[in-house]
């Protein structure tokens, strides 16, 4: 792939940064935003939009489903092009640092450390930026994703969130007297015993472990072992990709074992379905996977009674004293505009909905998906979501509970225009070392030599 969309980019950069709506007849100032949500989210997006209308009446807030993530990706860019983009769109890293190329991209420094107080319709003053307690507020790991492209400003603003976790059949556990595991050696031992207690029975089929994603596995055990991924390099950007090493070489050789014994298998591997397809069906007692979709891990009732009760609990760690956890889930980026009222207005709604206990607690509720803010845990309604948590219909609440309770453990990677495509190449790694590396036994180190590299350098050849 080349960067003809970048370049475009760069030769639209004064259309990109001068675009201008003004008023509208109304006399307001519109500001639009581009999402991905389904109806139910759009109601309760609309209803705070009615609360940030009231407190602002000289703005109009206009919103958008534009399908997934890739398509909002894909709708801003082909707008940046005709000058023509949103104030506040849905991202993920990776589409801000393309935005970025044509510098399309409004840096938030100067809004969240402003001073400046604006007054509301009731009366209040508030300062357009955020104070020490909201700063503070936000769950570390998820805030300084907005920060992660290499000269320390900020980009985007975290919106609602999700990580990975690992979901257990709590049932069988309980039953054959199994420790959950908290590190990947005591996972390899728990999957060993797994398959020993499932084989006496004859049931060879039983694969202890599921793991949704192989980019998502193998960026976590760069992150937990320190060993390198990415980084952000401006002056040479073949620099970048920095995942070719021998520590990475070593988990990817020691996963590829697990996988010849029949300990794990992934989405990809199993034939591009869900683990939790086997997890509900009991083919597996453990699945690692989003914990935005903890309601397809509730196996279905039989007989008006579940089969067996599910829990949760965080992924396995290399240092359990310094936990590491993938930080997922969209953010908000604003777009640059010439008129200063519609970017002002556009960070002042986006600080509303990242700053506000109830619009997150809300959100959460009809989502899934986590909240950015601590304070949420206060709201009462996301508090009496919580006080339901179990194993069965009250997962998806445990799941925000076990989220919450692991908040410090939160990282972002490094983001640049490529940093997608080194996602997709250790995805692919992965895939392809688990299945043959067991065939390549007598000559695995060149194997892994020449499968690494190659995955570096369609990352370079991807950006060149």
């Amino acid at each position: 792939m080349k960067k003809v969309l970048a370049i475009a980019l760069v030769l639209v950069v004064l259309s990109a940064t001068l675009v201008a709506c003004g008023p509208t007849s109304s006399g307001k100032t519109e500001i639009v935003f581009y999402h991905t949500m389904g109806q139910n989210l759009r109601d309760v997006l609309d209803r705070y939009i009615v609360e940030f209308e009231k407190l602002y009446p000289q703005y109009d807030i206009q919103h958008k489903q534009v399908g997934g993530y890739e398509d909002v990706r894909d709708q801003v860019n082909s707008e940046i092009i005709a000058g023509k983009q949103p104030n506040i769109a849905y991202c993920y890293p990776d589409h801000v640092a393309l935005y970025n190329i044509a510098g399309a991209v409004q840096t938030l420094d100067e809004y969240i450390n402003s001073t400046e107080v604006v007054e509301r319709s009731d009366g209040a003053t508030e300062i357009v930026g955020l104070t020490d307690e909201q700063k503070a507020d936000f769950i570390e790991g998820y805030y300084q994703e907005g920060a992660q492209f290499g000269d320390g400003k900020m980009y985007s603003m975290p919106f609602s969130k999700s990580t990975e976790v690992l979901y257990y059949n709590k049932t069988y556990f309980e039953e054959n007297k199994l420790t959950v595991p908290t590190t990947w050696d005591e996972m390899e031992e728990v999957c060993a015993k797994i398959k020993e207690i499932e084989n006496a029975k004859g049931n060879t089929d039983i694969i202890p472990l599921g793991y949704d994603s192989e980019d998502n596995w193998f960026i976590t055990m760069c992150e937990q072992l320190n060993s390198g991924y990415t980084q952000v390099d401006k002056e040479n950007t073949s620099n970048q990709f920095i995942f070719n090493n021998d520590a990475n070489k070593e988990f990817v050789k020691k996963f590829s074992d697990w996988y010849a014994k029949g300990y794990v298998t992934t989405k990809a591997l199993n034939g591009n379905a869900y683990t939790s397809d086997l997890f509900t069906k009991g083919k597996s007692m453990m699945c690692i996977g989003s914990s935005a979709g903890a309601s397809n891990q509730i196996p279905d009732p039989v007989g008006g009674k579940y089969p067996f009760e599910a829990d949760i609990t965080s992924i396995p760690q290399i240092d359990p004293e310094n936990p590491k956890v993938i930080s997922q889930g969209p953010s908000v980026t604003i777009l640059k505009n010439a008129n200063k009222d519609e970017v002002l207005g556009s960070w002042l709604f986006v600080k509303f909905l990242t700053t506000n206990a109830a619009f997150q607690a809300d959100f959460s509720i009809a989502s899934g998906y986590v909240p950015v803010i601590k304070s949420t845990m206060e709201d009462p309604a996301f508090a009496e979501h919580l006080s339901g948590a179990n194993g069965h219909e009250g997962l998806v609440a445990l799941s925000s509970l076990v989220c919450m309770e692991q908040e410090s453990a939160y990282y972002a990677s490094p983001a640049f225009y490529g940093s997608s495509f080194a996602r997709d190449e250790v995805g692919l790694l992965m895939q392809k070392c688990l299945v043959e590396c067991s065939q390549n036994l007598d000559n695995l180190d060149a194997f892994l030599d020449q499968v690494f590299e190659a995955a570096v350098q369609n990352c370079i050849q991807a950006i060149s």
